[in-house]
């Protein structure tokens, strides 16, 4: 009788997120877990790959797996590697590999704020920030103006994507439109804003911001994989 095959489960949202080298232990963390997000791989380092990625950009990674209640599938996956590359079945209009994805997240609204800029071609983090109190919008426009200066003071000339139009039209304005209250808690992160908000009306550049299509590309690169 053949050995049966050692398998790898990847949760991404369950009791208790993580990988699990049975089905059993898998099957706890997700059994009774509305929206649970799960996914089998046939080795750990397709597992390790998948779960630091998030279940939306993990969809065509490994073979023969099986998902469940995740979005449909992204046209971008990564290689052994863990560099970007497009499926070659892919059609339509699709983004570019030379290029940065800013991301924002927030746990709560408001709440912990985080953003991130990622290189979409090797995924590699430029820059990271994080702040105690703020919303998703302030995030995705600190993102994209940290991600033009990034860009301009490296001498850069990579297009920018974002998925939020509110922030991408509040870069374009050069104001940060926010009604989060200014308080104790809030003026260190208005101190950034306001710090962004000078940097757009002293600085010219050329990057073309571009707004990431999701609904056919799947999750940007930076997304933090909590939806």
């Amino acid at each position: 009788m053949a050995k049966k095959k050692q398998k790898y489960y990847v949760v991404w949202q369950g009791n208790r997120p993580g990988i699990y080298d049975n089905w059993g232990e898998c099957e706890k963390q997700i059994k009774g877990v509305a929206g649970a997000k799960f996914k089998s791989y046939e080795s750990l380092s397709l597992a390790e790959q998948a779960f630091r990625i998030g279940p939306e950009l993990a969809a065509s990674v490994g073979d023969r797996s099986t998902t469940a209640n995740a979005k449909g599938g992204s046209i971008l996956t990564v290689d052994e590697l863990g560099m970007t590359i497009i499926r070659p079945d892919a059609t339509g209009p699709k983004p570019e590999l030379r290029a940065i994805a800013v991301d924002a997240a927030c746990s709560g609204n408001p709440g912990e704020m985080e953003y991130q800029g990622v290189y979409v071609a090797s995924r590699t983090q430029l820059f990271h920030f994080k702040a105690p109190k703020g919303t998703n919008n302030i995030g995705e426009f600190l993102a994209i103006v940290h991600g033009l200066a990034f860009l301009k003071k490296n001498n850069m000339s990579e297009i920018l994507y974002s998925d939020s139009v509110n922030a991408i039209n509040w870069v374009r304005a050069k104001q940060c439109r926010t009604k989060l209250p200014l308080n104790a808690d809030t003026a260190k992160l208005y101190e950034i804003i306001r710090r962004a908000e000078a940097w757009l009306n002293n600085n010219r550049y050329s990057t073309e911001i571009r707004k990431w299509d999701t609904d056919n590309w799947g999750e940007i690169p930076a997304d933090f994989g909590r939806k």
